[in-house]
């Protein structure tokens, strides 16, 4: 008897995280390839062209979320309209948004995220399938409550005075061990 066997392909990411270097300290998130490929790839793309270096945490809703990555935050009055130049389909998972998690920020239209993020500073399960989420904090929770901590304007987050920082972000190769330690 012949045995046959069909040719597979299989997609290896190699495990990687991000490190952010924001002026009031350190935020290191694994990705959630399998769940947001392509978001994963345009975060990494951003990144490595050093598209949010010297951008802002603009918007910023205590016990919420803090939310970053607009590449005109530093303008007056254009915080919260900038992006890439194009958008990402939505890749909307299961995962629920527990504290941590970093997801796509977007307008009502479900594919119009394009650079801009958030990362929860609590659980929200009413954004639970309605938000891409691409990835997980595994270091610096104590930077995101010191960045929420951040004095507001309005109820929308608006940051009254100086935006903190993001200084920059860099994508590095992880070890299993990063991955393993920190699933839940």
């Amino acid at each position: 008897m012949l045995l046959q066997f069909k040719p597979v392909a299989i997609h290896v990411m190699p495990l990687a995280y991000a490190k952010i270097k924001t002026s009031k300290g350190s935020i290191a998130f694994k990705f959630w390839y399998d769940e947001a490929p392509n978001t994963v790839d345009n975060f990494i793309s951003l990144a490595q062209q050093h598209f949010y270096d010297g951008s802002n945490f603009h918007r910023i809703i205590k016990g919420f979320m803090i939310q970053g990555g607009d590449s005109v935050s530093n303008i007056p009055d254009r915080a919260g309209t900038g992006g890439p130049g194009y958008n990402l389909a939505a890749e909307f998972n299961d995962r629920p948004f527990v504290r941590g998690v970093v997801a796509m920020a977007r307008s009502q239209s479900p594919d119009s995220a394009g650079s801009q993020f958030f990362i929860m500073q609590a659980a929200n399960p009413g954004l639970d399938g309605q938000y891409t989420g691409f990835g997980q904090v595994i270091s610096g929770m104590k930077v995101v409550d010191t960045l929420a901590n951040t004095p507001v304007s309005d109820d929308n987050g608006t940051v009254a005075g100086p935006k903190p920082t993001i200084i920059s972000i860099h994508i590095l190769p992880a070890t299993p061990d990063i991955y393993f330690k920190h699933a839940k």
